[in-house]
């Protein structure tokens, strides 16, 4: 007699702990490859998204085309995970899979798959058992056996899985010498070999998204060198970029580009349904790839969904209207949110060990209820659905990674705009870059210098003083972004770092080491939002923190050092910094005279703002010079 479903259920014992087996196990597109499924391909509905995440895909066995609609993933972090898929075409009619990893008394995890499957013909009676039953289990008993051997050392990441790596024609001579040139041009050689090496040995879907600070963690090295690396490399034809756009709920890629003139500002994330508007700081990453000369590392998709495609997700689960269900979650101390794929905003949720142990939350056509609920850091969780239509139902952590080099960091870097130069956004194209630190200088009495010095020599001072700029600049993390004139235009991640970057360039032109006069900078710098554009074919910032930063630069010309705003002064490492009674910070603040005032300055007149003046103790020295009006 013919079954109307088979079922089968295999158990494993490992010696990793569900945490340390979860990335690995829940990475269902690497599993799907390491158990011989074949690639997939996602099939456009006719009429628009489905609902809640669900896709129809499809994959060719055999030469035999199978198709099927595909529900979202459902999982538990660190515990189970499992998916339903209907059939449209294939000899299977509908499939369910559970993976659960359920710890041991005495450490590891008993590990247990099921599937389930429901034939559609005669045929399907046929592969079902030969296909799932014998050569599928065959691959999962290889790849949970070598998840656990993986899991097992001491430094788990994907960056350690050894690949079969295919290396292009003359790619070993390529690496040779472009490892030498990079040397030579003042990369760490110890940082060169590892990512060589790297290049050499590691698994394809490891290489083909590789995060700079992700890479720097794993090797144990300090980041900025690592991500100058990557820059270095990919001018030197090792690696190829890529600037990621992504959605800011899923967190998925949405509409990549190799270059930032291919960003666009308004973005559609097909997953969520939703329209939004990227930003710098936040929704454009930086990643990179082994240039195809080197090593081809091709896209191959063997699973669109799975916990790992959304990792800040701790839980996702799919409710019919009406339903309810009890979860139990292991969490981290911090902030959450529950939110449904399909009604509006979302629920706050934190996490502490004095929160209650259960807890139940509603979603419902009345919106969510306001303020922050309290959970435990294991709570269970009782999710009711009281809407008339299906959820999704979704935990998520609301800290982003802070392995992610984001646009606003990588452009703000010297190196990068030496190297990039040509890297702009598209003619028009407007880009929020979150909250950066402008600075801008000018030579003081630069008519005199050119008066006095004679056009020639003054021209060379003024071109020796942009050098001392952008070296000090670019020893803080900060880039030049033009000169106008005398003048410099420079940002920067931090506050701080623009305020040591500007002492250091006044300290160095103030005290010149070949008897030439000093020369003495005006400075001016304002933190807070801006916007990125393309001038001049050059990537550039405007907004009103710029031209504040601008205006202060001018106030400034009344008085010695630096004139900064409140967003500057009241920065929490800047405040540190300023502090004599610092220990650590104690040399530079006790020779630094802080003036706080008042001024209205040009375009900003709605009222008075609140300023200090910070002058380091060698500008003291500097006569009261009168301003003569051309800067």
């Amino acid at each position: 007699m013919l079954k109307s479903e088979y079922q089968y259920r295999w158990e494993w014992q490992l010696r990793s702990s569900p945490e340390a087996l979860w990335p690995l196990v829940s990475d269902t597109n690497r599993f799907n490859r390491d158990t011989g499924v074949p690639a997939v391909e996602v099939l456009a509905p006719g009429g628009g998204p489905l609902d809640n995440e669900r896709r129809m895909l499809r994959l060719y066995r055999f030469g035999v085309p199978v198709e099927w609609e595909e529900e979202p993933f459902e999982w538990v972090r660190p515990y189970r995970f499992g998916v339903v898929r209907s059939y449209t075409r294939g000899p299977v009619a509908e499939m369910r899979t559970l993976t659960e990893l359920n710890p041991r008394p005495n450490q590891g995890t008993r590990l247990i798959y099921q599937v389930w499957a429901r034939p559609r013909n005669l045929f399907g009676h046929v592969a079902i058992p030969a296909q799932i039953g014998l050569l599928s289990y065959r691959g999962f008993d290889r790849a949970f056996r070598m998840y656990d051997d993986e899991a097992a050392t001491a430094r788990r990441s994907p960056l350690q899985i050894a690949g079969r790596p295919q290396l292009a024609p003359g790619a070993r001579e390529r690496l040779d010498r472009i490892s030498r040139d990079l040397v030579k041009r003042g990369a760490q050689a110890e940082l060169v070999e590892l990512l060589v090496d790297l290049i050499q040995q590691a698994d394809d879907m490891a290489l083909f998204r590789l995060r700079p600070y992700a890479l720097a963690d794993f090797w144990e090295k300090p980041r900025r060198p690592v991500l100058e690396l990557c820059l270095q490399a990919t001018r030197a034809g090792l690696l190829n970029f890529r600037w990621d756009v992504l959605c800011p709920l899923c967190r998925g890629n949405r509409g990549g580009s190799s270059s930032l003139g291919g960003i666009r500002s308004q973005v559609h994330c097909d997953s969520c349904n939703i329209d939004f508007t990227a930003n710098f700081d936040r929704s454009v990453e930086l990643t990179f790839r082994p240039n195809p000369a080197i090593r081809d590392t091709p896209e191959s998709t063997y699973c669109v969904g799975g916990p790992q495609v959304t990792p800040h997700i701790v839980a996702q689960q799919l409710l019919p209207a009406g339903a309810e269900r009890e979860i139990g979650l292991a969490l981290a101390d911090g902030r959450y949110r529950l939110r449904t794929l399909s009604l509006p905003g979302g629920q706050a949720l934190a996490a502490a060990p004095q929160g209650p142990e259960r807890t139940r939350l509603t979603a419902s056509e009345d919106g969510w209820p306001s303020g922050e609920t309290l959970l435990n850091d294991h709570p269970i969780l009782l999710l009711r659905n009281q809407t008339p239509g299906e959820q999704l139902f979704i935990v998520e952590r609301m800290a982003w990674s802070d392995q992610a080099v984001t646009a606003a960091e990588v452009t703000s870097l010297q190196m990068f705009r030496d190297l990039f130069a040509n890297e702009a956004l598209r003619p028009g194209e407007r880009i929020s870059v979150g909250s950066l630190t402008v600075l801008f200088t000018d030579l003081r009495d630069s008519t005199r210098l050119y008066r006095e010095s004679g056009d020639a020599v003054a021209f060379g001072r003024v071109l020796d003083h942009y050098d001392v700029l952008r070296e000090a600049i670019a020893a803080e993390s900060g880039a030049l972004v033009k000169t106008i004139g005398d003048s410099v235009m420079a940002v920067f991640q931090r506050p701080l770092q623009a305020l040591r970057a500007v002492f250091r360039a006044q300290a160095i032109l103030a005290n010149p080491s070949d008897q030439r006069p000093p020369l003495y900078l005006k400075a001016g710098i304002h933190a807070g939002p801006c916007v990125a554009v393309t001038l001049n074919d050059r990537l550039d910032y405007f907004g009103s923190t710029v031209n504040l930063a601008a205006r202060l630069e001018g106030v400034s010309a009344a008085r010695a050092g630096v004139v900064v705003s409140s967003a500057v002064m009241c920065d929490p490492e800047v405040a540190e910094w300023a502090r004599p009674q610092s220990a650590r910070t104690q040399g530079a603040a006790a020779a630094m005279r802080i003036e706080p005032f008042t001024a209205t300055v040009k375009g900003f007149e709605d009222e008075p703002l609140e300023l200090w003046a910070l002058t380091p103790a060698p500008l003291d020295k500097e006569p009261s010079q009168k301003q003569d009006g051309t800067g």
